[in-house]
């Protein structure tokens, strides 16, 4: 009996909006349902019925993403009345785990194909939600301590400056520019169409103004070396991902872009929660008995400077293996929409430099590691 295993055939994303662009106050169930019609529509051999399951990624599933969202964008995306769908929370992972579930229900065989999917709007539905309500002894424990205020523990420990950050920020938006320019994410971006209003290209990239940059004052900490330009901005998107076993897309007649070899999430103190790529790359290498160098090409949300260059930093990662197409800073990161998105960038990124693996990974808020590894036959 041949190996089984899961397999991505395609994978595409919305155009990432920031604020006061062209996608604020669009709905994220109707950004998602576009996405992932076209990603059916891509792949007219996979016809909607065979669909089993639309695993969809929300940080913040109330208000406009709330109601079982995951099925809902199953039924706007004209998939079938019995395809189910769930939507997933592990805040800015929570994509990847979608993609995750539905990789590991595959090798199990209880499933055949699926749509990993995600979607935030960070416009729609506020950082923390509606109504927060904190645990009393989890506020004790930093549980809740703010994403920038996290980033400025690693900036610290490392000794991470405020010019480094800027620089890696600079580079963000500098490769995002040239992949606009070279056309390198047209494969990736479908564009999303409502009431009129058309968006094809993500809205964050802009040439860098240093002398603005270097003027702006701390985001989170008085005295801290954290900025808006340093940091990935509030934003808008949705991502999908088709998946199924590789006999299916061997009897479908389909071409595989890449193979899911290894998933892994790991936890680390929440007040260093931008350390969570460290452990579960580490996790997601051993459980293939690979090392970090093998890796082709890294693709490393990039939530804010000084937590991108602390994992570069304490894990020792080749810069010029990450994030190639520019990252999250320049992008924006529309929390449940990153971890499908970043997929998708490296699928693209793996076949526009003939890599033959792949790492996708992003920290987690409350303290967590996300990590795929994907190779290319």
């Amino acid at each position: 009996m041949s190996e089984r295993y899961s397999v991505i055939v395609d994978a595409v994303r919305s155009p990432i909006g920031i604020k006061n662009g062209e996608m604020m106050g669009m709905r994220p169930d109707d950004i998602a349902a576009q996405v992932v019609k076209a990603l059916m529509a891509r792949n007219p051999q996979v016809k909607p019925e065979m669909v089993e399951d639309l695993v969809l990624g929300c940080a913040f599933p109330e208000g406009n993403q709330g109601m079982l969202m995951g099925r809902g964008v199953a039924l706007l995306a004209g998939l079938p009345i019995t395809t189910p769908g769930s939507t997933v929370n592990r805040f800015c992972g929570s994509s990847m785990d979608a993609l995750h579930q539905l990789s590991t229900a595959i090798i199990a065989g209880d499933k055949e194909i699926g749509v990993a999917a995600g979607v935030e709007d960070m416009f729609g539905v506020p950082m923390g939600g509606y109504n927060p309500d904190f645990n009393p002894e989890l506020y004790e424990m930093d549980y809740y301590m703010g994403m920038g205020e996290t980033a400025e523990n690693l900036a610290q420990e490392l000794g991470i400056s405020r010019g480094d950050q800027e620089t890696f920020a600079i580079s963000s938006h500098t490769k995002a520019l040239a992949a606009q320019a070279a056309g390198r994410f047209d494969n990736e971006i479908v564009a999303i169409e409502i009431e009129g209003v058309r968006v094809e290209k993500d809205e964050g990239p802009r040439e860098p103004n240093i002398e603005k940059i270097q003027s702006l004052a701390p985001a989170f900490l008085e005295k801290g070396s954290i900025t808006a330009a340093t940091s990935s901005p509030i934003s808008v998107g949705a991502s999908a991902i088709l998946v199924m076993s590789n006999t299916k897309a061997e009897e479908l007649g389909l071409t595989v872009r890449a193979r899911i070899i290894s998933r892994a999430v790991a936890g680390v103190e929440p007040t260093l929660m931008g350390s969570g790529p460290l452990p579960a790359t580490k996790k997601a290498l051993a459980n293939v008995g690979m090392s970090l160098d093998q890796m082709d090409v890294i693709e490393l949300n990039e939530a804010f400077a000084a937590q991108s260059l602390y994992v570069i930093r304490k894990g020792a990662w080749l810069l010029e293996k990450i994030n190639l197409n520019g990252g999250a800073i320049a992008l924006g990161h529309p929390l449940g929409c990153s971890g499908a998105r970043i997929v998708t960038t490296l699928l693209n990124v793996m076949e526009q430099n003939d890599s033959r693996y792949g790492l996708a990974t992003m920290c987690i808020g409350t303290g967590q590691g996300i990590a795929t590894i994907l190779e290319r036959s």
